[in-house]
């Protein structure tokens, strides 16, 4: 029996020009390398420039993502872009950079659950697919979080950066079976009561500004392991798979210790995670496609290996996606 799946043809992603290294904090703030490394393991991130927006990084992806696949934008039907810093209000980013791709038909929408946000918007663009509504989809992480921090707070300004990651999914037949190429299965939570553990302290219809993050790291930090374990458990389950078969794990950049004690929890050792964080910080939705895009550049990923990816953030919310490249 045959089945439709959601399979990467594409891939791609951008950093902005300007690096940051732990240092050009210490010159500022109450704090080193050595104490940002050990807490989290990040050495440098990319600030965008002045004037480039989150829709510039995401179109930069895009269009790296359908060179990859030898398409134009007119040969996707929707695009889903995961981010929480958008360009504006309304409309959506994702208009945007469906406007500058040239994508003249189909449809364009943002999703927004914070560093979750990636793995929202493949679970979403898979049900676009599978349900017949579009044929290739493009999904966007991109994030330009130096906008929304406090430089005062030393414990929060230097664990992120900007960036921007996309994927091609296109539909394909599949037998139904674990083997199959594409996405095998998806698994999606939120529990608002954890709502003040991370936030952004503006609004629209709160304070009528955009506002700083906020986040009790400790709180996260308890949170992140078990959930983040738990649903890469939960989507290995329902694809009828374990631990021992994933090839990769390819988990949301945001700390180096959460990383390695999901792992740990996951059964799965470091030689199969993909890490980048010590260079991009935590870049929020575009996290994992920015982890991804990186690792098949350098030719880590190989055709039929089998990827887990999970991410979590402020909501909270978490999820995962069990892919086979």
């Amino acid at each position: 029996m045959t089945t439709i799946r959601s399979v990467a043809i594409g891939i791609g992603h951008y950093l902005p020009e300007r690096v940051v290294p732990n240092e050009e904090f210490a010159a500022k703030l109450d704090t080193s390398d050595e104490w940002i490394q050990s807490r989290s393991g990040i050495q440098r991130r990319h600030f965008a420039a002045e004037g480039e927006l989150t829709s510039d990084l995401a179109v930069k992806a895009a269009q790296k993502a359908l060179d990859y696949a030898g398409l134009s934008g007119s040969d996707i039907d929707a695009i889903v872009l995961a981010t929480s810093t958008p360009d504006q209000t309304f409309p959506s980013t994702a208009t945007k950079v469906q406007h500058r791709l040239g994508m003249k038909g189909g449809f364009a929408f943002d999703i927004q659950a914070v560093c979750a946000g990636f793995a929202f918007a493949l679970a979403n663009a898979d049900a676009l697919i599978v349900s017949g509504q579009a044929k290739r989809v493009l999904v966007i992480g991109a994030e330009t979080f130096s906008r929304i921090m406090n430089w005062e707070d030393r414990t929060t300004c230097v664990l992120f950066g900007d960036g921007a990651g996309a994927l091609i999914l296109e539909a394909q037949e599949g037998t139904g079976e674990s083997s199959d190429r594409g996405i095998l299965a998806t698994d999606l939570n939120s529990d608002g009561e954890y709502n003040d553990l991370l936030y952004v302290n503006g609004g629209v219809s709160s304070t009528q500004t955009t506002g700083h993050l906020v986040m009790e790291g400790r709180e996260v930090f308890k949170h992140a392991v078990s959930k983040l374990a738990a649903t890469a458990n939960a989507s290995l389950h329902k694809a009828g798979l374990t631990h021992e078969d994933v090839d990769w794990v390819v988990p949301h950049q945001a700390n180096l210790r959460i990383i390695k004690s999901t792992a740990s929890k996951l059964g799965v050792p470091m030689e199969k995670v993909v890490v980048t964080v010590q260079d991009h910080g935590n870049t929020s939705a575009a996290s994992i496609p920015l982890a991804l895009s990186v690792a098949v550049e350098k030719g880590m990923i190989e055709k039929n290996q089998l990827l887990v990816a999970e991410a979590i953030g402020g909501g909270l919310a978490w999820g995962s996606v069990v892919l086979r490249w």
